[in-house]
Formats: C-alpha cells, structure tokens, sequence
C-alpha cells in the first residue's frame, strides 16, 4: 500500500508518523491501528492521545491511504471531516485487520509526488501542474478548458496569507469557486478571502447605479432610426472597444476610434462614424440618468481606490477589460502580489483580449 499526504500537512510536526507509516506500507494495519468511523472515513492511533484520519482508494492496481487530517489530542470535534462536536467511542470498534476491497477509484495519481490537493474531491497534480503550484506571485495561468486551471487557481489561492481577494466577472463563477474553495469544511486562519463578482468589487468602492442590458436596448429603442440595427451588438462594441482598453483615458476618441484596425473593432469602417454618434448620445443618456458604465466607472475609482489586499486572484482574466483588471490590482499592498487565470480562447464578451495586451499594459503601468 502507497501514502498519498494532504499538501497542507508536515509530517515532520506528526508525531509518530514514519513509524506509523512503515506499518501501512507493509499492509499492517493491525499494527497501524486503523479503525473505521464513517463512510470511506478511518482513524489511526500514533499514540496515546494522537489521531489520523484517512480514506482508502485505488488507482489501477495500486492501493493508496490518503491522510486527510491530524487530530491532536482526540480532537474529533474538531474535524473538519466529521459532523461539529462528533464523538467516537474508540472502545467499542473493531481494529482493521486489511484493507477495503470496494475502495472508489481515483481519476489520476500523481505517485512521485506522494501528495494530494483537495477542493470538492481528491486532486492529484501532474508534473506541469505542480511546478506551477510551487511558483509564488505574480502570476499568469493560461490554460484551456479541462486543463485543471480552475483547480490549480483555488489551490494557489488557499497559500495565500493576508487579506486576500478573489474576483471574477461572473457572479455564478464566483459562487461556485467559494462552494469548491471552502468544501469540506475548509478553513485557513491565516487569510481573510473576499469572493466577489467585478460587480460587487465596483460596490466595496462606492454603490453606484449601473446599467445593464436590458435598460441600453430600451434607450437604444427610443432613438431615432439609425444605420445600427443590432442594439446587443452595439452594447457590446461599446463596453469592450470604446471603453476598456485604455487605463489612460476613459474612452476613445472620435478619431482614434474611426483609425481601429479592422480587427479591433465589431464593425465596420463604414459603420463607425454612426456608432460613434451613438456613444456620444449614450454618454448624455448615463449622465441625465445618474447611472454608469463599468469601464467609465472603473477609470473614475481610480483615485477612489486603496490598497487593502495582500494577494489577488483574477480567474477568467480574459472577460475583463484592461481598465477593469488596472483597477483592480491598484487595491494590491505589494504591486506583485497577483495571480491571473484564463483562456482567449474562452472569452463571453467580445473585448479583443489579448495575452499581447495583457502584457503591454504590464510593461507600461506596471510598477
């Protein structure tokens, strides 16, 4: 049998553990007093007063004992693993005299590395993943759907201390990233972590009212009869090529917008004169009606924001604009402290994002 340790976890502050772990590698777990206390759960005297908890899988022909947990001190009640304030009468269970048959296979082992990561299930990081694992801030992850990115990205995140920030543009994103970050009840008292839609970042500055969709198209359908038909694609060339791009002012100007390449921009040549003439109308409708645009609001905070986080994680990079993302790693305490998730290849909002772009706004506001 092989031992798979949890990566948070330091065998050297385990007391007892090589001696306890010669005993499972030789298949003795009667010696390894192991002893079962829930589903796929067991406990491991080291001593008097010492516990480990572990779970039995397989993966092809291998058996493996993962460590999950070190409980000092009997402490079951405080096992992120086992129901709040458990109790188990170790008395009154039988010691394991061999290992579980009808172990749950796991996906991929990783076997050299001789540890796991844990969000919602087992994770075990190939060779590329982990050398990635291991490198500190800053830090840009570029990987395509399936990669393990999301994964990696969370994982990075638990390591690290402080006040931490953890943004996305998706509000559903968001919440599945918290549901996988903290499962099993996980819990780090060495960081403070915010998880927050771009939306509700803008809203920790000042709550402004913003506007969405639905109320664009209803201005757009009071308008005059113009050249521009498609109301969503306007909202769209508006939010990621008008607005957006520049972290110096806080849209384009007539003439530099008519001067795009043709592939920086949703229409036209032909076209642009009239979609500009519409942005010119769009900038009166936001300031008569008190309301805001994100990349017009994001280049406004910038002399409203603080800084006030010691890490942040930025996961699907590629659906924020450049002013978005300069906003946001103006709230860094150390200007490096950043990690960066995406794929181009998966962008929701048609921005022009680019990793070209991405690194020229480092290389010209970076400091």
């Amino acid at each position: 049998m092989k031992i798979l340790l949890y990566n948070e976890l330091d065998p050297n502050a385990i007391t007892g553990f090589s001696k306890w772990r010669s005993f499972m590698e030789a298949d003795d777990l009667k010696s390894a007093d192991v002893k079962k206390i829930g589903d796929n759960l067991y406990r491991a005297r080291l001593n008097r007063s010492d516990r480990l908890l572990l779970a039995f899988y397989h993966h092809a022909d291998t058996r493996y004992a993962l460590v999950l947990e070190y409980l000092k001190s009997h402490d079951y009640a405080g096992s992120r693993f086992l129901s709040h304030g458990a109790v188990i009468d170790e008395d009154k269970i039988p010691v394991l005299e061999h290992a579980p048959d009808d172990t749950p296979a796991l996906a991929y082992v990783n076997a050299q590395h001789g540890r796991f990561n844990l969000l919602d299930k087992i994770i075990s990081f190939d060779d590329t993943q982990q050398a990635v694992f291991d490198l500190q801030p800053p830090l840009v992850i570029i990987g395509s759907a399936g990669s393990g990115k999301t994964a990696l990205t969370l994982e990075k995140l638990k390591a690290c201390p402080g006040d931490v920030l953890y943004v996305t543009l998706s509000p559903y994103l968001v919440k599945n990233s918290r549901d996988l970050y903290y499962a099993h009840g996980y819990a780090n008292p060495h960081q403070q972590v915010d998880f927050l839609s771009f939306q509700e970042f803008l809203e920790s500055v000042q709550v402004p009212v913003g506007i969405h969709f639905r109320d664009f198209a209803d201005w757009f359908s009071r308008l005059p009869r113009t050249a521009i038909k498609d109301a969503h694609k306007l909202f769209e060339e508006f939010k990621g090529v008008l607005t957006g791009p520049s972290v110096e002012t806080a849209y384009l100007s007539r003439e530099a917008y008519l001067h795009l390449g043709i592939k920086q921009s949703i229409f036209l040549d032909d076209e642009r004169p009239a979609v500009y003439d519409l942005f010119t109308r769009y900038l009166a409708f936001l300031q008569e009606t008190n309301r805001y645009d994100t990349n017009l609001l994001s280049h406004r905070y910038l002399k409203r924001v603080e800084p006030r986080y010691d890490c942040v994680v930025v996961d699907e990079v590629q659906d924020l604009t450049n002013i978005q993302l300069f906003l946001i790693l103006k709230t860094l305490r150390d200007p490096s402290g950043f990690l960066l998730c995406g794929d181009a290849n998966q962008i929701v909002h048609p921005n022009f994002f680019s990793w070209s772009k991405l690194k020229s706004l480092f290389y010209t506001h970076g400091n």
